[in-house]
């Protein structure tokens, strides 16, 4: 594809900076002065520039000093001590506004021009504003899966943005407009490589290092640090017979071979590790625990002011569908829950948000609130895996939101997963969330432009997750569409009601997986029922779920602190959208709306084809008031995502009434 896929609308995502209505900051913003920002100077200059001739039709005038209509400066502030945090001032003189935006460090006046650009197109920009914002959060990450060949992993919308034929992309203009995206939503660090590292990608960090650096360079200018996923095995790939993490020939080559790496980039974040999990190889093979491996990598980056991420997605992929005793969902905690306090403190468990893999809804990791003595960062998904791969609509913002507000009881009530994250609960050197990134080399990005929406709040909630989900869509149905109220209102409709409605037509009650084997799209009910990866959801005539209790099941409910254990430990008081997770249920139960289970699951498929068929009718009338190519390019997701949700209703209704032999009692054709 040549470069004129850039000049596309959707290209700018949420950045297009389209001309603001009326003439509200018309003349208002002449001049612009920027000093003491560092290295971040070029980045803060342009996007000033860029901003505002795009939203007030005028370049402004670079000026030297304090004399400016934006000032961006960088300035000692008590009241903030992060230098990622930034005041924004706004006071009327002599009949022009005057913004004064300063911060301790270049990253806060970086975020703090975007900020100000934001609040402009949002029409909060006014005499008087006095804004002191920072993120709540320490790290927030993005992790790419991306294989040096240029596949990516779960990537949804095309071919790795870096990476081509085991050499770099020669568009390397992209991946500099990449980091700005994510550098307007305070995005401070960057995993380049699959954690699957594969024996290409483990030269990342070898004979390709120089690959990495240059890609490190580009990052570097919008504040963001670059990190390698490796191999934890990597040295037998360079002569060693052993990864023993123990083994002192190991240490050295893993001390000698950082070293290297830190030499080319001095500033790289550290590593990420994927550790005997999935096949993958790791501290088990030689007897010895995570803790040991992740603190032997540790104290070879510790020297340079690195840090190790080391991933807790670990558990049975080789279990036998007929144990019923192996709980796959217990995994995490049983590995961590003994080694809390074990780790060494530049050492970081990444966490998925549930104990089982990014489903449509599932529990938060009883690790949440379990660890009180390690540090840990969230991951979520922002790539649509189990949600429908970025072909349906499915805004993620209201179920991180669910997550992120969940109260683990920790420390008694308030001790939200938010909180945790933030390092407001217990003391922990980092701290944070890292996202599954959804970005490809599809012009949009995205492959769905409505999902370029999921990468936008991430990034927002990365940055604050006491955020709305309602504040959060409509900031950017407004940066991305524009003020009109119409457009703003319906695009938020669409955006804040598709998690449900997904759920409504594929997988109820927290049940999940019922998908294809391997690709993970569409539907499968048993696809992954007699398969080794422990996912099992146990359907048979009369019950359907796993019983997850302690008085009677896998235990997996005991993991959490009293008061949630108790709520999930009985189907009376389990929350019903996780009551299938939970416990074995038969289809006749009577759900608290009067519904047996199985009509349930019959009213909510049909129902969730309906609200598509609505969704597509809320976007056809927006045509005319948006881009042209974006309206028809959505409007050709929107209709293929009906077609797949008949198709995941007539599956799973027919499944069910084929187990059941129950009826639908509003007599509506079950068996196409």
């Amino acid at each position: 594809m040549g470069q004129d896929y850039k000049s596309l609308r959707d290209y700018g995502c949420w950045l297009n900076y389209d001309p603001l209505p009326g003439n509200k900051y018309l003349g208002k913003f002449k001049t612009v002065s920027v000093w003491g920002a560092g290295s971040l100077r070029g980045a803060i200059v342009s996007e000033l520039t860029r901003g505002l001739q795009g939203l007030l039709g005028e370049a402004p005038e670079l000026l030297v000093g304090e004399e400016a209509s934006v000032v961006v400066r960088r300035e000692e502030q008590g009241n903030l001590g992060n230098p990622e945090g930034f005041r924004l001032k706004v006071r009327e003189q002599q009949g022009q506004l005057r913004a004064v935006i300063s911060s301790p460090g270049e990253r806060g006046l970086l975020y703090g021009t975007f900020a100000f650009l934001r609040f402009l197109q949002l029409g909060e920009i006014a005499p008087g504003l006095d804004l002191v914002d920072g993120p709540r959060t320490g790290l927030r990450l993005i992790n790419h899966w991306d294989n040096l060949d240029g596949s990516v992993e779960r990537g949804y919308a095309g071919r790795s943005i870096f990476f081509r034929d085991n050499q770099l992309v020669d568009d390397l203009e992209r991946v500099r407009d990449y980091a700005r995206l994510l550098a307007s939503v305070g995005i401070n660090g960057v995993a380049v490589n699959n954690v699957n590292v594969h024996k290409e990608e483990t030269q990342l960090i070898a004979a390709k290092l120089e690959m990495a650096k240059t890609l490190s360079a580009i990052f570097r200018e919008y504040g963001i640090r670059l990190y390698l996923s490796i191999n934890f095995a990597s040295p037998l790939e360079f002569g060693l017979d052993t990864a023993d993490p123990l083994e002192p020939a190991v240490q050295e080559w893993w001390q000698r071979r950082t070293a290297e790496v830190y030499r080319a980039i001095p500033d790289l974040g550290g590593f990420l590790v994927k550790a005997d999990s999935e096949n993958r190889p790791g501290p088990f093979t030689y007897g010895r625990s995570h803790a040991e491996g992740a603190n032997m990598l540790a104290r070879a980056v510790e020297p340079f002011g690195g840090v190790v991420i080391w991933r807790c997605f670990v558990y049975n992929c080789q279990q036998d569908w007929r144990d019923t005793q192996t709980d796959r969902a217990r995994a995490a905690y049983d590995h961590f829950k003994p080694l809390d306090g074990q780790f060494a403190d530049n050492v970081i468990l990444q966490i998925k948000n549930g104990p089982m893999d990014f489903q449509v809804r599932e529990p938060v990791s009883p690790l949440f609130g379990g660890l009180e003595r390690t540090n840990q960062i969230l991951e979520l998904q922002i790539t649509q895996e189990y949600t429908g791969q970025q072909r349906h609509l499915c805004y993620l913002v209201p179920q991180w939101k669910e997550i992120l507000d969940f109260d683990t009881y920790a420390k008694g009530p308030g001790a939200t997963v938010g909180k945790i994250v933030s390092g407001a609960v217990f003391p922990m050197r980092f701290s944070g969330l890292a996202g599954v990134s959804n970005v490809g080399s599809d012009p949009n990005w995205t492959g769905h432009t409505l999902a370029q929406a999921n990468l936008y709040g991430y990034g927002r909630l990365a940055w604050d997750p006491g955020l709305s989900a309602q504040r959060i869509t409509e900031e950017w149905a407004v940066l991305t569409f524009g003020q009109e109220p119409e457009v703003v209102e319906t695009i938020g409709e669409l955006l804040l009601g598709s998690w449900e409605i997904y759920e409504n037509y594929t997988v109820p009650l927290g049940i999940g997986w019922m998908c294809n084997p391997g690709h993970h799209y569409g539907p499968s009910p048993e696809g992954y029922e007699f398969s080794r990866w422990g996912t099992y959801h146990r359907a048979d005539r009369s019950a359907i779920g796993v019983d997850r209790s302690v008085k009677s099941g896998t235990g997996f409910a005991g993991q959490y602190h009293p008061e949630n254990a108790l709520r999930y430990e009985s189907p009376e008081t389990c929350p019903e959208e996780l009551l299938l997770f939970f416990h074995r249920i038969p289809y006749t139960y009577r759900l608290k709306s009067g519904k047996t289970l199985i009509q349930h699951i019959y009213d909510t498929h049909f129902r969730g084809v309906e609200q598509v068929e609505e969704m597509i009718e809320k976007w056809k009338g927006l045509e005319g008031k948006i881009d042209a190519a974006t309206f028809r390019h959505v409007l050709q997701r929107l209709e293929g995502q009906l077609v797949d949700a008949k198709e995941w209703r007539d599956v799973i209704n027919t499944y069910f009434y084929r187990l059941t032999h129950i009826p639908d009692d509003q007599g509506r054709r079950i068996y196409p």
